[in-house]
């Protein structure tokens, strides 16, 4: 039936888009946290005096 058609794309539209989500979101928490303590580090800031 051709006026069901928009239905069908829409439909493929929800598939694309959920299995689009569910990748992404797999992706994001498939990461684990680094539990190590990273050294900090120290930043040496040399303040200068201008004088104009």
């Amino acid at each position: 039936m051709p006026q069901m058609m928009p239905m069908e794309w829409t439909m493929l539209y929800f598939m694309f888009l959920a299995t689009f989500l569910m990748f992404n979101i797999m992706n994001y928490f498939i990461q684990s946290p680094n539990n190590k303590q990273q050294e900090k580090k120290v930043i040496n800031i040399n303040k200068t005096n201008w004088k104009w």
